[in-house]
């Protein structure tokens, strides 16, 4: 009787550990809706040098004319994403932000990157983010079958002529390389992937590390809590796995001084990828700022490696 209540008790506290660690890396609670003129900026000391360019950014893509589509995700949840149009007929990155991010707080650079290189940008809110449903952010699990959809949708709804890069900062490059184990039509003539991860489980217990926990110790709480309390299996995929079923050129990007994502874990998914590659990394970027750093040294990768697809300017 008294190891069946031990035992309990035991099983108890896993279960007790596993709800902390869905909680705190998975599950995204009702998300605060900003008053007029209200930005969300990343926190953080690295961040706050770039954060007049980032609300200047945010004001720029508010105030241009845009489209807003909805998609149905596999799983029933509405997602939401906004086109900026360049000229009819521009190829359009499809732009995926990074975790507990949005659209518009990370990829409004982008989107003015992409006016620059000749592109037109649609920028998605994945799911548990802005206009955007959902409660469980999966690491780049479910989002990247959001990505595939959202795929469908732009040859769907633009023409069978049209050209894609899937685009993504962090977890949302994490999420484009996952994406790329399915077949992708045609139209994607390329992948962009900044600062992403290689691994679910090596981001994740980089995180605990930085906490002073011991990760081999939390770990599997946290794969246990996603599966349990967010119902998905948090090593379904990786993005290093999916780059061995990779068929379209990647171009990677990665800040030199990166403390979240470390800079070797894009090397790692370089060193994967079998299609043809470039890796840019940014010197003194910190996670996410390779851009904003280093405006000219990725402006110029960015549009020579995707080539005159890739853009309407010559």
């Amino acid at each position: 009787m008294i190891l069946l209540i031990c035992l309990l008790i035991l099983v108890l506290i896993g279960l007790g550990i596993s709800l902390y660690c869905f909680w705190t890396g998975f599950y995204v609670p009702k998300r605060p809706v900003l008053a007029p003129g209200e930005f969300d900026l990343p926190p953080g000391e690295i961040y706050e040098p770039y954060h007049e360019s980032m609300k200047k950014w945010a004001v720029e893509t508010r105030n241009t004319p845009h489209e807003t589509f909805y998609i149905q995700s596999f799983d029933g949840l509405t997602l939401c994403g906004r086109y900026y149009e360049l000229e009819p007929g521009a190829p359009i990155e499809l732009m995926f932000h990074g975790y507990r991010g949005n659209a518009e707080r990370d990829l409004s650079g982008g989107m003015q990157r992409c006016f620059r290189l000749g592109r037109s940008a649609f920028i998605v809110d994945q799911r548990c983010s802005g206009s955007s449903d959902g409660k469980v952010i999966t690491f780049g699990v479910n989002e990247s079958k959001d990505c595939l959809a959202w795929v469908q949708f732009a040859v769907d709804h633009f023409g069978p002529d049209v050209k894609l890069i899937l685009t993504g900062l962090s977890m949302g490059a994490s999420t484009v390389l996952m994406a790329s184990r399915f077949p992708l039509p045609k139209n994607v003539i390329g992948i962009l992937a900044d600062c992403g991860y290689h691994s679910q489980k090596e981001i994740i217990c980089s995180v605990i590390r930085q906490m002073g926990l011991p990760p081999r110790l939390f770990y599997p709480f946290a794969k246990l809590g996603a599966k349990i309390f967010g119902k998905f299996d948090l090593e379904e995929i990786t993005p290093i796995e999916a780059m061995k079923h990779c068929t379209v050129p990647v171009l990677f990007f990665h800040g030199e001084t990166d403390d979240y994502v470390p800079c070797e874990m894009s090397r790692y998914n370089y060193d994967a990828c079998p299609t043809r590659k470039q890796l840019v990394i940014i010197p003194g970027a910190g996670h996410g700022l390779s851009y904003p750093k280093g405006k000219e040294l990725y402006l110029q990768p960015a549009k020579e490696f995707f080539g005159p697809e890739g853009s309407i300017y010559p």
